[in-house]
């Protein structure tokens, strides 16, 4: 999705440092906004969140009540978007659905960066045996696929969102990991760290204090991209009846109607609104993604 995102742009290649007086943190939004596609990224995102937050206060239809005389309506009058095989109506369900695909994609993020974050810095700064055992535990959790292992725990204790957040945060902190543990093996090295241990600091201090915060703008880096494809995984494991359990709604579960010809070439309106907001979504994030790179890492603009 990077690659994708990078032809898109329609940036100049070359990034320059900033100007003397700039600064960080306004050097870090020029090269954030320097990939065009960043901002607008952003927006959509925010706008997205926005009606997920909102949007059921003012669509108060209910997303869960059962009409048979409504069975497949298509768009009109009462029903904007239709309604679905149950006769529930597809706005009140994609906004509603909305919030559960979002809450999972970001809470899931959210752990697997903590808990990568944490581990990488132990890994990187104490090194020796904590590093070799962290190091191959995290070749292991690389080994099984993600989605293999969420389908048998909810195969086994049956579906529900707390427990897809847990497990998926649980599986995907490697990546966080080794991009935390080679930044904190770099600090490690840095006068700075070493004068904070030369002072007698314990090692928890120095990496909660010192490493862990050095590394959270790359690690967002990675968090946001992560968010994008576990909204995608959320949505391929709602679509398999595995994700959140009904009568719940998320864009996943509401693409599971989708499976035949005849819906697929005749019913649009039952998978179109949540196939283009899971869509919509996920390049937003990533071209967000794209742009904290870039202000992150001033080398980036210039490849």
């Amino acid at each position: 999705m990077t690659d994708t995102a990078t032809m898109l742009s329609t940036e100049p290649a070359d990034d320059t440092l900033a100007a003397p007086g700039v600064s960080p943190r306004r050097a870090a939004w020029q090269r954030f906004v320097r990939y065009r596609l960043a901002l607008p990224g952003a927006i959509t995102l925010a706008l997205l969140v926005l009606g997920a937050l909102l949007g059921p206060l003012v669509w108060t239809v209910d997303p869960n009540v059962v009409d048979p005389a409504q069975y497949r309506k298509p768009p009109g009058p009462g029903h904007p978007l239709g309604t679905d095989s149950a006769g529930r109506d597809v706005l009140a369900r994609l906004l509603v659905g909305a919030r559960v695909s979002l809450a999972v994609g970001l809470a899931a993020a959210l752990t697997a960066t903590i808990v990568g974050i944490l581990l990488g810095s132990l890994a990187g700064y104490l090194r020796g045996w904590v590093d070799a055992l962290l190091n191959r535990i995290s070749e292991v959790f690389q080994s099984f696929p993600t989605i293999i292992v969420i389908i048998t725990v909810a195969a086994v204790m049956g579906p529900s969102l707390p427990g897809m957040i847990i497990i998926i945060g649980l599986m995907d902190w490697t990546g966080a990991f080794r991009v935390t543990r080679g930044l904190t093996m770099s600090l490690r090295e840095q006068d700075s760290i070493q004068a904070v241990v030369g002072l007698g600091a314990p090692s928890s201090r120095v990496v909660l204090r010192h490493v862990v915060p050095a590394v959270l703008g790359p690690a967002t880096v990675v968090a946001t991209g992560m968010t994008g494809g576990v909204i995608m995984l959320e949505a391929a494991l709602s679509f398999l009846g595995l994700g959140v359990p009904p009568p719940t709604a998320s864009w996943g579960s509401m693409l599971n109607q989708a499976q035949s010809l005849s819906i697929l070439e005749g019913m649009p309106w039952l998978w179109l609104p949540p196939g283009l907001a899971i869509a919509v979504t996920v390049l937003s994030v990533n071209f967000i993604g794209e742009g904290l790179r870039n202000a992150v890492d001033p080398k980036q603009g210039r490849r």
